[in-house]
């Protein structure tokens, strides 16, 4: 309760600097609106802004869940062996030398304008953090466990499924977090290079019409979004490592 009441103040000294400083600027509303001016865009565009969020929370949602499922597989085959570890961990990293915006045009001609290209955009951008995490995680686990379930006869697949992973879920649910912070990146990038709807869509498109008052209100849902998602994995993630100390 208390965390939710912060987080509203945080949200109203913010609007009230942007109005103060508009109020105190006065500049162009295709420059900088006033919170009056982007109200004004809800009020005007309100379904068309909600219809188009809801595609984009779709979108992040399920590129969280692809990306989640692909990071932890690969966290396991990373942890099953050294040798894997090895072989895996370089591709693993390669994968994120690759700029963003080279690689969502190329999704958008494999997979077209629909929903497969911005939920792989996303699912790709939090699969590294996701993946990376939960590996280390994995190796951190006390060694002290691992030696006295080899002497207890434990095979090495008992010792990865009964000891690293679970052991290593701090580490995912940190990667997690953070995963879920960066989702929304994936999916309006993705809508930038090439969509039909989404807030993305909408946002370059007020851009290119200097709507600007329409382009803060869809950023604004976006935000909305972020906070709402990454509000939802803390409660979920949360309840995994119920052993470890809140910070």
């Amino acid at each position: 309760m208390m965390r939710g009441l912060k987080a509203l103040a945080g949200v109203a000294l913010v609007v009230l600097v942007w109005w103060g400083a508009t109020a105190l600027l006065q500049p162009p509303r295709y420059v900088f609106p006033s919170p009056a001016d982007v109200m004004g865009a809800f009020a005007a565009h309100g379904g068309m802004l909600l219809r188009n969020a809801a595609i984009t929370g779709l979108e992040i949602v399920l590129g969280l869940g692809v990306g989640l499922a692909a990071g932890v597989a690969t966290a396991l085959a990373i942890a099953a062996t050294p040798l894997t570890r090895q072989l895996i961990l370089p591709a693993v990293v390669v994968t994120q030398t690759l700029p963003v915006f080279a690689i969502a045009p190329l999704l958008v001609v494999w997979l077209g304008y629909g929903l497969a290209s911005k939920i792989t955009m996303s699912a790709l951008i939090i699969y590294f953090p996701i993946a990376t995490a939960y590996a280390e995680g994995m190796a951190r686990v006390d060694r002290h466990l691992i030696d006295l379930a080899r002497l207890s006869g434990a095979s090495q697949r008992e010792v990865l499924w009964l000891i690293r992973a679970p052991g290593g879920l701090p580490g995912l649910v940190a990667g997690l977090k953070v995963a879920s912070t960066v989702a929304p990146i994936g999916a309006v990038v993705g809508e930038w290079v090439g969509a039909s709807a989404g807030l993305g869509f909408v946002m370059l498109h007020a851009n290119a019409r200097l709507q600007t008052p329409t382009l803060f209100a869809a950023l604004m849902l976006l935000a909305v979004l972020a906070l709402v998602v990454r509000f939802a994995v803390d409660r979920v993630a949360d309840r995994l490592v119920r052993w470890q100390p809140v910070s």
